[in-house]
């Protein structure tokens, strides 16, 4: 199985069950690892048999800036069934952190998997 990640990716949004935090957008740290086979996209050396990492980055980034969330949890679930539904993906690994929770401590979040580690082809 191949992995393609994401570390760290930022996005501000509204996140939280407090009314001060549906009034401010909150960093949400993502990172994301996918299951995917790579033999096509090497072999081929073209885009076009590849997960592109920049239109995932760019599509998650839009999604979650753009939307409301109350729990962390939820978010977590929609970015998931995002990466499922439009870029067929079959296995992901989602850590989700949200920084600014708690004063005391770095970040809090969540980590989910979801989907097969049996891969199958993203093309063809």
């Amino acid at each position: 199985m191949d992995i393609l990640y994401i570390r760290n990716l930022k996005v501000d949004a509204i996140v939280g069950i407090f009314s001060w935090e549906k009034r401010i957008r909150q960093p949400i740290h993502l990172d994301l690892e996918i299951a995917i086979d790579i033999r096509q996209a090497a072999s081929t050396d073209d885009i076009a048999y590849a997960l592109d990492y920049k239109t995932v980055s760019t599509r998650l980034t839009n999604y979650i800036s753009q939307s409301e969330w109350h729990l962390i949890e939820t978010l977590a679930e929609k970015v998931a069934s995002l990466l499922m539904d439009e870029f067929g993906v079959t296995w992901l690994r989602l850590r989700l952190s949200k920084p600014a929770a708690l004063p005391a401590a770095d970040s809090v979040g969540l980590v989910i998997e979801r989907g097969s580690q049996q891969i199958r082809p993203l093309f063809g």
